[in-house]
């Protein structure tokens, strides 16, 4: 099941991106591709002078795509908890660096500051923010589109089991639709820009900003 074809928009309604939040791999993993593909993603964001927000590791494909960006000229917004920053950041840190207390502050501002979220190959952490960042779209926190950048096949395992969770009843087949994938960059910008949202969502985002103010001191928007 692909499901992305018929997720789109007219294109006089295009989304038109400032910033867009990338995860991906603090390794740079066997394959050159994921590396090539790092930094093709990098690019074609300078090329539509979009910033870059990242986990703010300088490592592996973290590394790549912030200091493709950075060279690019656009802006580069890394936010990465202080436990992390002796193991993730190495060599010379480029960009804007912020640094929160802990793994949840780190998502809660990387999801305020982006307009939309790109998967690289990456390891479990890189799943988990991905899957976070689907779950929040189903359950109505955002509707900024949620791109993955299948290189090489690495998620097809991922997108089969997505597929599977629809054929046995526990996801919806609209809210599969929350996931847009292709094999380029490109491809998948152009395809995030058409993306327009079909699923129910569980809340209406105005609920989750109202609690959301009243039960962080910071009054962080998600």
């Amino acid at each position: 099941m692909e499901g992305d074809e018929e997720v789109s928009v007219p294109s006089e309604k295009k989304r038109r991106f400032k910033r867009i939040c990338v995860f991906c791999g603090s390794k740079a993993g066997y394959k050159s591709t994921f590396s090539d593909a790092a930094l093709e993603l990098g690019k074609q964001l300078v090329e539509r002078k979009i910033d870059l927000v990242y986990g703010g590791g300088s490592v592996g494909l973290m590394g790549l795509v912030s200091q493709t960006v950075f060279d690019g000229g656009c802006h580069v917004l890394g936010i990465i908890p202080k436990a992390l920053l002796p193991h993730e950041i190495s060599g010379k840190t480029v960009g804007e660096v912020k640094t929160v207390a802990d793994m949840h502050e780190r998502k809660s501002e990387m999801a305020k500051h982006a307009e939309a979220f790109i998967a690289l190959p990456g390891g479990y952490g890189t799943m988990e923010e991905l899957l976070e960042m689907i779950t929040w779209s189903q359950l109505g926190i955002h509707e900024k589109p949620v791109g993955l950048l299948n290189v090489d096949g690495y998620y097809n395992s991922l997108l089969a089991f997505f597929d599977k969770g629809v054929e046995e009843g526990f996801i919806e087949n609209s809210a599969r639709h929350i996931v847009v994938s292709a094999d380029t960059a490109e491809e998948l910008i152009k395809k995030m820009e058409e993306y327009a949202p079909l699923h129910d969502k569980v809340a209406p985002r105005q609920s989750w900003e109202v609690d959301q103010l009243e039960s962080t001191p910071s009054g962080h928007n998600l």
